[in-house]
């Protein structure tokens, strides 16, 4: 296995030189991936409506195509999924992501090409491995198996040929022969629908196997830990796995789980790799062990825009291309990809941490802020200020949601906070005023609004029971896959539901 490793390791970082050109010509790589995806659709339904073959310039781009989300794309991915082909795109769609978040109740169908599968999601997957080679040259990763916490496939019955599933699904079963053998467990425990089933089976499964990576999203890489250690009687992960040595994580902010995979892994050497993966997508990879940014990634078939946060709900908002965005500001993120999204807009905000070359930090959705008052809370202000809860209290939080508390006769407004600790506070009260004050120390906005109680009271924060997000999830059949708790909300859609749930729980 050691020689095995030796080669996979030399085969990964020869793609460094590649990622290393992207980053020293960024708009030049960008420019040539437009010119090939305008070129590859003129001919279809969409190209022709807006006459892609006369489009010469991202600015005439810019004026002929609107931005779209999922609403105005759907009428043509309702026709694929049913089986039309060439509409968005040229080679035919045969897989779809599925997404559902919990802004919404309804379903997102991704159409996923060919193209889209191997030039990004695939080529994100090996780049991920080549950047980690190349920053741990003596890595022993590949003389073990990766543990994949994955989704859940089923068969769209829509049309026989046409298939869906969560991302990781779709990924998982369009994966070559040869990288079954790296992997744990096998696919009919990776794609089971059951959490609860899956977590027991999962952990069964994987406690004889000599796993050197773990790849998965925070929350649901604890819960399958917690059974592992259940099942084991050890007191932690490298126990059961003593080769144990990166995790690759993504889809929540890791901050409020760091401590949790400190007790879990307790190793200095243990490396932590973010990725930032959607269905639409694969963006963004953690390319410094020493730094939480992640490099932008231009060669994936997607142009970006950018739209600036002031600007976002103008009719159809101005975009920036990448050479005119700025460092440190709040932009939502438009993609054009090989899958055949055109001008999309995919919810998520980001800021730039470095231009030179282009690094970014996820800052939270379009749709999960606070600004009922003006105070312009977004999960970036959230996540900080509860780090620094956390971190004066001993706490660990294992999930949380937050809305605002309206005007009410002549009492003020605020924002009502649904925290589940892993570890309680030792000063709940201290836990809260430390939580604020943060939030008033980073938002100028939000600080203005508390000065004196007169717009926005102190927080109100329920400290709910174990396993109430949990709970939640399950009771919308939403356990598992891409669904996440929404962290901020605008409105008390999501706050009213949880404290009702629990008030029905305790009657």
């Amino acid at each position: 296995m050691a020689i095995v490793n030796s080669i996979f390791t030399w085969l990964m970082k020869k793609r460094i030189h590649q990622i290393e050109l992207f980053m020293k010509y960024p708009h030049d790589v960008q420019l040539e991936w437009f010119h090939s995806l305008i070129d590859s659709a003129e001919n279809t339904e969409w190209g022709k409506k807006y006459d892609y073959k006369s489009i010469l310039t991202p600015q005439q781009f810019q004026e002929r195509v609107p931005i779209q989300n999922y609403d105005t794309l759907k009428p043509y991915i309702e026709r694929m999924l049913a089986g039309e082909q060439n509409i968005l795109w040229p080679s035919d769609i045969k897989w779809f992501a599925k997404s559902s978040g919990t802004t919404s109740d309804r379903s997102k169908f991704i159409p996923v090409s060919a193209e889209s599968l191997e030039e990004c999601h695939f080529k994100g997957g090996k780049d991920m491995l080549s950047i980690y080679c190349n920053n741990r040259p003596n890595n022993q990763m590949f003389t073990g198996k990766g543990l994949v916490l994955g989704g859940s496939h089923q068969v769209n019955q829509l049309n026989e040929d046409c298939f869906y599933g969560d991302l990781s699904a779709v990924l998982i079963k369009n994966l070559p022969i040869w990288a079954e053998f790296y992997r744990t467990p096998n696919m009919a425990i990776a794609l089971m629908d059951n959490y609860e089933i899956k977590m027991d089976k999962m952990a069964e499964a994987t406690i004889h196997e000599n796993v050197t990576s773990i790849s998965g999203v925070p929350t649901w890489t604890i819960v399958l830990a917690k059974k592992v250690l259940e099942l084991t009687g050890k007191s932690n992960l490298l126990e059961v796995w003593p080769n144990l040595e990166v995790y690759i994580h993504g889809a929540v902010n890791f901050t409020p789980y760091r401590e949790q995979f400190k007790q879990l892994i307790p190793s200095n050497d243990m490396y932590y790799l973010e990725t930032y993966n959607a269905s639409e997508g694969f963006f963004g990879i953690q390319d410094q062990g020493d730094s939480d940014e992640m490099l932008l990634m231009l060669d994936y078939g997607i142009f970006y825009e950018f739209i600036p946060m002031e600007n976002i709900c103008d009719d159809n908002p101005k975009t920036l291309l990448l050479g005119e965005v700025q460092l440190n500001k709040n932009y939502a993120i438009v993609i054009t990809t090989n899958g055949g999204l055109w001008r999309y807009m995919i919810g998520d905000t980001v800021q730039f941490t470095s231009l030179a070359p282009y690094r970014i930090k996820i800052t939270g959705r379009t749709k999960h802020f606070i600004n009922a008052f003006g105070e312009e809370v977004i999960i970036d202000n959230a996540e900080q200020a509860l780090t620094k809860a956390c971190c004066e209290t001993g706490a660990e939080i294992k999930d949380y949601t937050a809305g605002p508390i309206y005007f009410h006769g002549k009492e003020a407004g605020g924002h009502e906070w649904l925290i589940e600790f892993d570890k309680q506070p030792s000063d709940f009260e201290k836990f809260i005023d430390v939580m604020d004050q943060t939030l008033r120390d980073i938002n100028s906005d939000y600080d203005a609004k508390r000065f004196k109680d007169m717009a926005l009271c102190r927080p109100k924060v329920h400290n709910v029971p174990p396993n109430t997000f949990y709970n939640w999830l399950k009771a919308r059949n939403k356990l598992g896959g891409q669904h996440k708790v929404p962290r901020l909300a605008n409105e008390r859609k999501y706050v009213d539901d949880i404290l009702e749930m629990l008030k029905s729980a305790a009657a």
